[in-house]
């Protein structure tokens, strides 16, 4: 039977090295996501006009699934992650798997046109939070909700072959090569910062960013944007190479399913007995979402590994505290989300001689004959609370990069080689590669 052990706090003495260079990697973060920060507001360094006075705009559209085949869509999603389950648990065929994948892309995919989508219910579950007006439809929750239940109780089987966004990903992953594990702890963070960005978002009323940024909704609608069917090729192309590039450095969704898989009652394993710690499946898998061995070495230090694990206890409220000023800061870049905001910031450019001419959103509104300076009162109060709102967003997102770095700085004893519970997609690549199968 394998036996599994805790080690000391703070880790092995290998660390000295390991668990520097895991935090360096992490580090690296802070600097990126400063970096993005000043480039955002780089583009505003010259203010516009202050503005004063209750235009009230026309209220976002936000999309809403099809009533239409709501009944079976609900009860395909559960048998595929029934059925999901089943095959990653169970009969542990890679290409049973890869099969219900290719069904998923081609039914919650081409047949559905990727609504309704998980991925994107995020968005209408904090829209119901957000207005009690907003009545979020039955199929919406049990699409939100089904996938993580499942992550729950086996991991992340819809991640595996029912999600049509990681589907058509896997379908495209034909020469996959590993990205460098300190890269890998630097993008990871970014899907927390579309997931804060995202109902962030919703709770102002901008609109359904994970909807309008869909990359492959393009691809199964067959039509969209120039801009988005670029963006979707791109990420088509670059996951050929780099597998599932928007699932691992993108997807909000991804956010819940990894902390619910951390939790999972049970886990996809990558061999049923004893790991012979042969390699082969850490080197077939291209997500670096399985953890090495620990080297057989003497523990360093309890009080070392204490005294190295308060210190990042203590820096959490200090980098949270840091994220909640810097997301002041972007105050204005992020109103820019709003459609209010944008046509205030045209009518305002226009008046100033800043543009040639008006467009069609300008035009329509000096058609209603609405005085500009209840335009730009609304405009002055959606700001505000986008600052309150990217305080909390800030905050956030400190609080993540203290979490991370806290998690890299601890070592854990393993015996053989073991699936990450949160990164790992369930997908069975490593089954086939691993000799012992029984």
């Amino acid at each position: 039977m394998k036996r599994y052990v805790v080690p000391p706090l703070g880790g092995f003495s290998r660390a000295g090295s390991l668990w520097t260079s895991r935090l360096k990697a992490v580090l690296h973060t802070l600097a990126y996501v400063f970096l993005f920060c000043g480039v955002a507001n780089a583009e505003f360094r010259f203010p516009m006009p202050e503005f004063a006075s209750g235009y009230e705009h026309p209220a976002v559209h936000t999309p809403i699934p099809s009533n239409a085949m709501v009944g079976w869509d609900v009860a395909v999603l559960i048998a595929a992650l029934a059925l999901a389950s089943f095959l990653v648990l169970k009969r542990r065929k890679r290409r049973e798997i890869f099969l219900l994948t290719m069904f998923s892309m081609i039914y919650f995919g081409f047949v559905r046109n990727g609504c309704v989508c998980s991925v994107g219910s995020v968005q209408n579950v904090m829209a119901g939070i957000c207005d009690p007006a907003y009545g979020v439809p039955l199929t919406v929750l049990i699409f939100f909700a089904a996938p993580l239940i499942f992550a729950l109780l086996f991991g992340r089987v819809f991640c595996a072959a029912v999600c049509p966004l990681g589907a058509i990903q896997e379908a495209v992953a034909i020469k996959p090569v590993k990205v460098p594990p300190a890269v890998e702890k630097v993008l990871s963070v970014f899907p927390y910062i579309y997931l804060g960005l995202a109902m962030l978002s919703v709770a102002m009323g901008s609109g359904f960013l994970i909807c309008q940024y869909d990359p492959f909704v393009g691809v199964f609608r067959m039509g969209a944007s120039f801009s988005m069917l670029i963006f979707g090729g791109i990420m088509l192309v670059l996951g050929i190479f780099v597998a599932r590039p928007y699932c691992r450095f993108l997807c909000p969704y991804g956010v819940l399913l990894n902390w619910c898989s951390k939790l999972s009652r049970r886990h996809a394993v990558i061999t049923p007995t004893d790991c012979i710690q042969c390699g082969l499946c850490a080197d077939s898998c291209p997500y670096n979402a399985i953890n090495e061995p620990t080297p057989a070495e003497a523990p360093e230090a309890r009080s070392k590994g204490a005294w190295r694990l308060g210190v990042l206890i203590l820096l959490l409220p200090v980098l949270t505290a840091l994220g909640f000023g810097v997301g002041g800061l972007l105050k204005e870049p992020l109103s820019r989300l709003h459609p209010t905001v944008q046509l205030a910031e045209r009518i305002a450019g226009e008046e100033l001689g800043r543009y040639e001419g008006t467009n069609i959103e300008s035009e329509a509104f000096r058609a209603s004959d609405t005085p500009n300076e209840e335009l730009y009162a609304e405009a002055v109060e959606l700001k505000a609370g986008y600052g309150r709102g990217g305080r909390w967003l800030g905050a956030f997102i400190g609080l993540v990069i203290g979490c991370k770095l806290i998690s890299v700085s601890i070592l854990r004893k393993r015996e053989g080689y073991e699936p990450d519970r949160g990164t790992c997609y369930s997908c069975g690549r490593c089954f086939k590669y691993c000799p012992v199968k029984e």
